[in-house]
């Protein structure tokens, strides 16, 4: 007996053998994505100059991750979305203490320097530009921040996302040295 299909179930044979992109499209939902800076770049060739575009892409998810990327591309939107999978791969989880940071920390960047300091609850973020956007997707709701050296985006959002991978919690610094937390308390 010959059993009929209909086009529908054709349909998701195919899908499943192409490899069904619908769970990414979920994952991705998870992501904040922000594109900080697009600039028109120009490399000079033996025929003439060649225009691309590069994109500085900041990814996270509110939650205590946060990741930089650059992209760069003939077109604006294959550059941004090789920032972003730039930025994935650059993802740094960042220590909290309800909604600030544990201790003032600089980060470095080429010649960008951020400075990080932990602020009271109600604060807010006081930052500017890509700083701002990095410490809002990195799910940091309470930082007083200031920009030294270079204002460049991209450095300053490097120089910031060095800062976060810097920060230590206190229990962690106590395992560094081989203390209980106990020890570690009545030592300081």
């Amino acid at each position: 007996m010959v059993q009929k299909v209909t086009k529908k179930e054709t349909f998701k044979k195919r899908k499943k053998r192409r490899g069904d992109k619908s769970q990414d499209k979920k994952e991705a939902s998870e992501w904040i994505e922000k594109v900080v800076q697009i600039r028109r770049v120009t490399k000079v060739v033996k025929g003439g100059k060649k225009l691309s575009f590069r994109a500085v892409v900041i990814v996270g998810n509110a939650k205590g991750q946060v990741g930089v990327g650059v992209g760069k591309a003939l077109e604006v939107i294959s550059a941004i979305q090789k920032g972003v999978v730039d930025a994935k791969k650059s993802l740094v989880t960042v220590p909290l203490i309800d909604s600030t940071i544990p201790h003032q920390v600089l980060g470095r960047a080429g010649a960008a320097k951020v400075l990080l300091k932990p602020a009271r609850e109600g604060t807010g973020i006081k930052a500017g530009g890509a700083a701002r956007t990095v410490l809002e997707l990195g799910g940091i709701g309470d930082i007083l921040s200031k920009s030294l050296g270079s204002r460049s985006p991209l450095n300053v959002a490097r120089a910031t996302l060095n800062g976060l991978v810097q920060l230590r919690k206190f229990d962690g610094v106590a395992k560094l040295r081989g203390l209980t937390l106990k020890e570690m308390i009545s030592a300081s």
